[in-house]
């Protein structure tokens, strides 16, 4: 009956008139987000963290909430009339979306993404709200072996998951373990590598890294790709997809929102693994493979159903563990932290209006988001027409005005923009900022625990063995560090025998040109996204 009552009570919360207009606001910017490439919910939720000191709680965390969802979405339109995904999660969109366009369907194609998007939430949103007490409730047995091995784990997942090399990935998630160390000792209190500073004495805050590798990093990577406005060249024309494409589409659909719903709630997973995983399933079980790439309907209800309902059920392990599964929801972590409040299994009971209020909310915000993106298409099309110069202008003064009214330090100021330098190195040298930030966020968490456990144990490491939840954690570490690195001999195996084939080919003299012919359904060369999950 509590569990009901604690149901009916974030319903309450989400339904308050203030609550409706900031879900609403949330999921517009969002999807306006995610039609501009090189913007995207993770520069923008990081632009927006210092509005959150003066919102309510559950306030705060439903406007980001639904700029994240709504992103997801946004991301597709893009991805549908100019093969640039505005999102990286929409790369998936391109293969099948764009040539649907060039075949004077883009108005189905952004229909049933409609469609698709808006079943995959709901239907996460349903898990969510049946799955998080029962996983907060196991939680609640956890000890600090637990933590430590969830910290690793996550950090491992989403370096495995990047899409990046693995030992790149490694290389930012230890420079993100490195500068969680900075400042005082959580255990003796002695000061580390603050060189004497004593605006370092506490550590680097989250807030300005954020906004200086997401915000201004990149701005300072983007700026140059689009500095005029895009045009249209496809029509979009009805919107609603026929009897026919619901029917075609209809399996896709719900294969795609199952396969999200469940990759969403590992670390490192979320809408991205989820609508690349849908996009190769629904290629496999196809009686003719060789229609995707070509405008196949499938292979864009497929990824976009996944694609959302794989960014809901993330909220999953932030909300339950208080291990955020990727970059977005860090930022959304360190959200709740500025408000006071440690996610975790505790988060329940302890502030029941914030847990369910948030969840209860997403109920309403896929509503709103079908309606806002089969009816406002048009004008969300014409903001494409801003020049990226003039948006990333006002972005970089609001940002430094923003981090600077947090705690009125200049020193924030300048962590802003020695971070923002950073993170366009780290891009612009093939680097993934999103490890980074959360091997920063993991970090304590992980020091914390694996102290205290040593503590407990007295120095004996065997405390994470035999332990029945560690062990059984440790054991799925060993598994995974075993598939990393299975996979890596194998990819170098393929390699060196593809190059050992190319030049007996060339030796023979028969002219064949080594590399294998690109699938219809590759990627295509045109801009990526802002890679908010990156």
């Amino acid at each position: 009956m509590d569990h009901l009552d604690s149901v009916v009570q974030g319903i309450q919360v989400a339904l308050q008139p203030g609550n409706l207009v900031f879900v609403a606001l949330g999921v517009f910017i969002g999807t306006l987000i995610g039609v501009l490439p090189g913007l995207g919910p993770t520069a923008t939720i990081a632009l927006l963290l210092p509005l959150t000191y003066v919102l309510e709680p559950a306030t705060a965390i439903i406007l980001l909430a639904g700029i994240y969802y709504g992103s997801v979405y946004g991301g597709t339109i893009t991805s549908v009339l100019l093969r640039i995904p505005g999102e990286a999660s929409s790369v998936v969109t391109t293969f099948d979306g764009y040539p649907m366009a060039q075949q004077g369907r883009a108005g189905p194609a952004l229909g049933i993404a409609a469609v698709g998007s808006f079943a995959g939430g709901m239907t996460a949103t349903v898990v969510l709200v049946l799955l998080a007490p029962m996983l907060a409730g196991v939680a609640l047995s956890f000890g600090p072996p637990e933590y430590t091995l969830i910290a690793l784990t996550g950090i491992l997942l989403v370096a495995w998951m990047g899409n990046v090399s693995v030992g790149r990935a490694l290389i930012a998630a230890g420079l993100g373990l490195m500068l969680a160390t900075v400042g005082l000792d959580p255990i003796s209190g002695e000061p580390r590598f603050t060189f004497e500073s004593t605006s370092m004495l506490a550590g680097l805050d989250f807030i300005p890294i954020a906004m200086g590798l997401f915000g201004l990093g990149e701005v300072l990577y983007n700026i140059d790709k689009s500095p005029t406005g895009t045009k249209i060249k496809h029509k979009i024309g009805r919107i609603w997809p026929t009897r026919s494409d619901f029917k075609q589409a209809a399996p896709s659909l719900a294969r795609g929102t199952v396969l999200g719903s469940l990759l969403g709630l590992l670390p490192g997973g979320g809408s991205v693994v989820s609508s690349m995983s849908s996009y190769v399933v629904e290629k496999r079980r196809a009686k003719d493979p060789s229609r995707f790439g070509k405008g196949a309907i499938e292979g864009v209800a497929g990824p976009e159903a996944a694609s959302n309902a794989g960014s809901t059920t993330a909220f999953v392990p932030l909300l339950t563990l208080g291990i955020p599964p990727n970059v977005v929801l860090a930022l959304l972590y360190g959200a709740l932290l500025i408000q006071g409040i440690t996610p975790g299994p505790t988060l329940m009971t302890d502030r029941p209006e914030v847990f369910w209020g948030v969840i209860a909310s997403m109920f309403v915000g896929n509503v709103l988001l079908l309606l806002f993106n089969t009816a406002l298409i048009g004008a969300f099309v014409q903001v494409l027409r801003i020049p990226i110069t003039i948006l990333s202008t006002v972005a970089v003064v609001v940002m430094l005005i923003g981090v600077y009214t947090v705690q009125n330090r200049v020193f924030d100021m300048v962590v802003v923009l020695v971070f923002g330098l950073v993170g366009y190195a780290l891009r612009k040298f093939g680097y993934e900022v999103g490890p980074l930030v959360l091997a920063f966020i993991l970090g304590g968490i992980l020091e914390t625990s694996l102290r205290q456990s040593l503590l407990i144990s007295g120095g004996d490491f065997a405390v994470f063995v035999t332990r029945p939840v560690s062990s059984g954690i440790l054991a799925v570490i060993a598994v995974l560090v075993l598939v990393v690195v299975g996979r890596t001999w194998l990819t170098s195996r393929r390699v060196a025998n593809t190059v050992t084939e190319s030049e007996s080919e060339s030796e023979s003299g028969s002219g064949a040109v080594s590399g294998a012919e690109p699938e219809s359904g590759s990627e295509p060369e045109s801009g990526s996204g802002s890679g908010s999950e990156r």
